[in-house]
């Protein structure tokens, strides 16, 4: 009796923990080295390592930080973090990206495909890896109110999508005025696609990541879409849809 007990929550405990981004700091995370202070009326967010509700909003909170939390440099590195204590599920695929409309739009500026948290593909959810590293694009325009999102679609266990977002300020010396680059894509939620469990083949779902609309944004969060015949990707805050595919051979996700 006690093993089953012992068994049933060491279960509950794998499950709970997934990874959360602590760096730079996401809305409104207790798990960070420093944040501002909260918002009137907002509270720390202790579920941050759930995943994201099937039907619900893509973030969990649409309330930004009172005051950026990183500032960063167009053409310069900047890292992302993640907290040790998290389950990582065998890795996955994560997408980084920039917007500039609280994260309605969002474009990539640097995907981890197949295992990320890990160095090689490990059926594991042991995290190898928690910082990432990478040059921000050159073209990425400056603002003051700027947001990074991370999202990431688990390899091993329940279909799911966690993110982040991050309230970021953006220098760019260089003037430009927009950036292009692939849509972020929120695989496991209403309106997407479903990429199922990789069981070892960690190119599952990779087309869907391939195949999405370019998209070009502005620090005014003004967006134009660069294939013909394609309606911006929104990212659902405001009005998640309800419907779904499980098809992981569709050419792109499913526009609003």
């Amino acid at each position: 009796m006690l093993f089953k007990i012992a068994s049933v929550a060491a279960l509950v405990s794998s499950v709970a923990a997934h990874m959360a981004m602590n760096e730079p700091c996401p809305r409104f995370s207790p798990n960070c080295a420093t944040q501002p202070q909260l918002p009137a009326g907002q509270s720390y967010n202790h579920n941050i390592k759930d995943p994201i509700a099937y039907d619900g909003p893509v973030f969990m909170s649409d309330v930004p930080w009172p005051q950026p939390v990183a500032s960063w440099t167009a053409g310069q590195p900047v890292t992302v973090g993640f907290q040790a204590d998290g389950a990582a599920h065998g890795g996955g695929h994560c997408q980084f990206a920039i917007s500039y409309d609280n994260g309605k739009t969002a474009a990539i500026v640097h995907k981890v495909m197949e295992h990320c948290f890990f160095n090689d593909p490990l059926d594991s959810n042991t995290a190898e890896v928690l910082k990432y590293t990478f040059t921000l694009p050159a073209d990425i325009p400056a603002s003051s109110n700027a947001q990074f999102i991370w999202i990431w679609t688990n390899a091993v266990g329940y279909r799911e999508l966690y993110t982040g977002i991050s309230d970021i300020t953006i220098t760019n010396s260089g003037g430009s005025k927009s950036y292009t680059g692939k849509s972020a894509i929120y695989p496991n939620h209403a309106g997407y696609d479903t990429i199922p469990a990789f069981n070892g083949d960690y190119t599952t779902g990779l087309s869907l990541y391939d195949n999405a609309p370019n998209v070009t944004i502005t620090s005014s969060g003004y967006i134009a879409e660069q294939l013909s015949n394609k309606k911006p990707i929104s990212s659902r805050i405001s009005e998640p849809s309800s419907s779904n595919s499980s098809e992981t051979s569709s050419a792109s996700p499913k526009a609003p």
